[in-house]
């Protein structure tokens, strides 16, 4: 995998470190997940940005995304007690092979 592709991976990542960190912020009433959320989205960005210089934008944005929607999702059920039903898991496994098809025809 090229340096561009293991940046991106992180930056989607630190999509869902973010995310969570938001939510823990308490409609950012709490100030150190605030900071954090803040802080993290600001490095995933910069990061999206690193590995656009060497990969079309259609496609990190989609990997980008996906890798942080479904990490998200998934952790919200894990940690937050969200809703799991088969369909849902089902339709984050659709993402993935997304992910992964974006990957492939990149190659």
């Amino acid at each position: 995998m090229s340096r561009a592709w293991v940046i991106l991976v992180a930056a989607g990542l630190l999509e869902i470190v973010w995310s969570v960190a938001l939510k823990q912020a308490d409609g950012l009433t709490r100030l150190v997940p605030t900071v954090i959320g803040i802080a993290v989205a600001a490095v995933s960005l910069g990061m999206l940005s690193i590995a656009l210089a060497d990969l079309p934008v259609g496609t990190a944005y989609a990997v980008w995304v996906g890798i942080g929607t479904v990490g998200v999702a998934v952790t919200g059920m894990a940690l937050f007690g969200e809703a799991m039903s088969l369909s849902r898991l089902g339709f984050l496994l659709l993402i993935v092979a997304g992910i992964i098809g974006l990957k492939l025809v990149e190659a």
